[in-house]
């Protein structure tokens, strides 16, 4: 799906018709509303698609198979307006697109980015774009919001139990959601919001997308790991073997392997086979062994495994007085990890005197696609008309039912109030103090954000 002219809601086709006569130039702007999720987003996802899709010029065949489909679909269609588009603008959208930095943790309620036309004769162009704009940045944004209030509640944690968080926190959270979510380009943008927050991902799009989007070389990094139909094809009978086989094939020095240890009986496998018949091999490696239970109570059943290799294998106890199991052993938990779980078993381990250096956390579905628009409540609303005499009127909506979803009046800025990102109009503000800065005009990108740079504005605030 690459044509732009289709990228948007049916009935923005007949926008052209509808702004007042004296309409030159629209203004708009996105932002997270009051939400029960969270009062900060941690805002993404703007480069990639100014990148893929504004960056590609609209051509006269976009325009003939828009038209066509609009006639058939039952819509008007502004061929003049396209046809001046590719004509007199080389087919690059007559836009100036103003945002905050990526990576930077915004409270809701403050605008992220704002975009008008510069071509006073398509005030309808700011508006059009709004669902490819909105899916763009609503996504990643969630995404990486969600991913970054975990690593709140997993720092939180360390914080308490650990003698080296910097060092663990980056791998504590892994992302298993590349199957879950509804395409590539969905694990692509989702599995990237989430390399912001951390280092550890199967989602192999992700990787993909953060060289392409954000010149990261390598934005993370993942180890062998078993699955349930390498464990099973070797049969019940031949548990134990399939085990030893993973040791063997993936030993060396600081290696790390992941073996899915519940196909028949997980405590049967912690106990008697990885603390009994394989006790001895596992403390023989140069490497790591990571168990990893894959059923059960999201808290209680990580807690039980990491328990019984304590009884096993032993360990030691931290400068903070809790125990950290031999270093031969660790446990991750992928299965039922949501925000909720991953704090219940964060507290059960903390109870249980155990450091959360013990255990990592996986999440799939849950990170990557349980999410939506409404999550964070984002909207894209004019807030601003420009007539033919240059001057700038309020636009704004407050609806009596529901004054939760007014808009703001007014072009916007954003200036930081005691150290605070706050919502501002621009008429009211220094220019040098406005926060949203053009990153996008013409066609042209005026700012490009690299990797590093979304991953230390995320720790801002985190």
């Amino acid at each position: 799906m690459t044509n732009l002219l289709l990228a948007t809601d049916s009935y923005k086709h007949s926008h052209f018709l509808q702004y007042p006569p004296e309409a030159r130039v629209i203004s708009a702007y996105m932002e997270a509303r009051t939400n029960d999720f969270s009062d900060e987003v941690l805002f993404l996802g703007l480069q990639p698609l100014l990148m893929d899709r504004l960056g590609k010029p609209v051509t006269r065949g976009d325009v003939d198979e828009a038209e066509a489909v609009c006639a058939a679909h039952g819509v008007p269609f502004n061929r003049e307006g396209w046809e001046a588009v590719v004509d007199d603008h080389g087919g690059f959208l007559p836009l100036e697109i103003s945002a905050l930095p990526e990576g930077t943790v915004v409270p809701t309620g403050v605008p992220l980015l704002q975009v008008e036309n510069t071509d006073e004769r398509m005030p309808w162009l700011a508006t059009f774009i709004e669902t490819a704009l909105l899916r763009a940045v609503w996504y990643p944004s969630t995404v990486g919001t969600l991913s970054w209030k975990c690593k709140a509640i997993i720092r939180a944690g360390l914080e308490k139990t650990s003698d080296d968080v910097a060092g663990q926190l980056p791998f504590k959270l892994h992302d298993f959601g590349a199957r879950g979510v509804s395409s590539g380009e969905s694990a692509a943008l989702g599995g990237l919001a989430h390399l912001v927050n951390f280092m550890g991902t199967d989602t192999m799009e992700a990787l993909v997308a953060a060289r392409r989007y954000y010149g990261a070389d390598m934005a993370g990094f993942s180890i062998p790991a078993a699955e349930h139909s390498t464990m099973t094809c070797w049969g019940p009978s031949r548990e134990a073997a399939a085990y030893e086989n993973m040791l063997d094939a993936f030993d060396g020095e600081g290696r790390l392997v992941a073996v899915v240890s519940d196909s028949y009986d997980l405590d049967a496998a912690v106990g008697g086979i990885w603390g009994g018949a394989l006790r001895e091999k596992v403390l023989s490696r140069k490497g790591t062994l990571v168990v990893r239970p894959d059923s059960g109570d999201p808290a209680e059943t990580p807690l039980r495994t990491v328990r019984t290799l304590w009884e096993a294998f032993g360990g030691t106890t931290n400068a903070k007085g809790f125990r950290v199991l031999d270093p031969h052993v660790r446990v991750i938990q992928g299965d039922g990890m949501t925000i909720d779980s991953i704090g219940r078993l964060v507290d059960r381990m903390v109870e249980a005197g155990f450091s959360i250096d013990n255990i990592a956390f996986g999440m799939g579905g849950g990170l990557l696609q349980q999410v939506n628009r409404d999550t964070l409540k984002f909207a894209m609303k004019a807030n601003a008309l420009r007539d033919g005499e240059g001057i700038w009127r309020d636009v704004s909506k407050m609806p009596a039912t529901d004054p939760a979803k007014g808009s703001k009046a007014g072009r916007q800025a954003v200036v930081r109030r005691d150290g605070r990102l706050a919502a501002a109009r621009l008429d009211a503000v220094a220019p040098a103090d406005d926060l949203l800065v053009p990153v996008w005009r013409n066609g042209e990108l005026l700012v490009r954000h690299d990797f590093e740079e979304l991953r230390a504005r995320s720790e801002r605030r985190a």
